[in-house]
């Protein structure tokens, strides 16, 4: 059984998601989808990368994860494939792919531009790009060699001795608010100090839970998530909401010594 995984900007309210899975169904039979999100927010290709690095490699070496978000960044739009720690990923060269794998070479894709392909539905494109990976072609047999990647800079946390400026990246379905700070990075910085986090004209978070419930219901809290990243929530409450906290705004932790 094959899987393929599947990112998009498509929302749910639209046919766009069936149209997909209907033409990579109707070229491969022994197959298992798997829906990473299909809200990522429209053309956001930050949140789509971010997603799919949480996600991948909990899936079997092998498995092929679609990207079909912000398909068409300019006028000579176009798809390439990558392959990358044992998984094929498949997108428009927008960048996304950078953001998950900064080092990432030409040699390691090939664009899809084969005459059987060219001005078709982007629904063809991929389900012809994963019935030719699930078919054991290599991947110069699937698309031509590419000179470059487009590659796009990340949103990074400004460190200096005394202090972290992070950003709001994502709020998940609880409205838990997801900072792009790592706790390895947290640490190296903090050295042991107490710390002052601060969001908003509020009072600040002086500590770093491991759960919710280390807190009382309706207080605030801060703590690393399952997938490393800091994240801010409410005991039983909804933080985005609740704190007016939004996506691409800016925390800021002072460390004390």
């Amino acid at each position: 059984m094959h899987i393929v995984s599947i990112t998009t900007d498509f929302g749910l309210q639209d046919y766009y998601v069936a149209e997909l899975k209907a033409h990579i169904l109707k070229r491969v039979t022994d197959i298992h989808l798997v829906d990473v999100s299909h809200s990522i927010d429209s053309h956001d290709i930050v949140q789509a990368a971010h997603f799919l690095d949480n996600v991948f490699r909990s899936f079997l070496v092998g498995s092929i994860h679609l990207v079909a978000v912000y398909n068409y960044y300019d006028k000579n739009s176009h798809f390439i494939l990558i392959k990358r720690e044992g998984h094929y990923f498949v997108g428009p060269d927008n960048g996304v792919f950078s953001l998950i794998f900064e080092d990432l070479k030409p040699e390691e894709a090939v664009r899809l531009d084969h005459e059987e392909i060219t001005n078709k539905s982007l629904a063809e494109i991929f389900s012809w790009a994963v019935g030719n990976i699930i078919a054991g072609q290599e991947m110069n047999q699937i698309g031509s060699e590419v000179e470059s990647i487009n590659q796009k800079m990340g949103i990074k946390p400004v460190v200096t001795r005394s202090q972290i400026r992070a950003t709001i990246i994502h709020i998940d379905h609880y409205e838990n608010v997801i900072i792009n700070l790592k706790r390895d990075q947290f640490e190296k910085v903090r050295r042991g100090r107490d710390f002052q986090l601060y969001y908003k004209q509020t009072d600040p978070v002086t500590r770093i839970s491991e759960v919710y419930a280390d807190v009382p219901i309706t207080d605030v809290m801060c703590l690393f998530n399952s997938a490393g990243y800091m994240e801010i929530g409410i005991n039983m409450g909804k933080a985005s909401s609740m704190l007016n906290l939004n996506k691409n705004e800016t925390i800021q932790i002072n460390f004390i010594d």
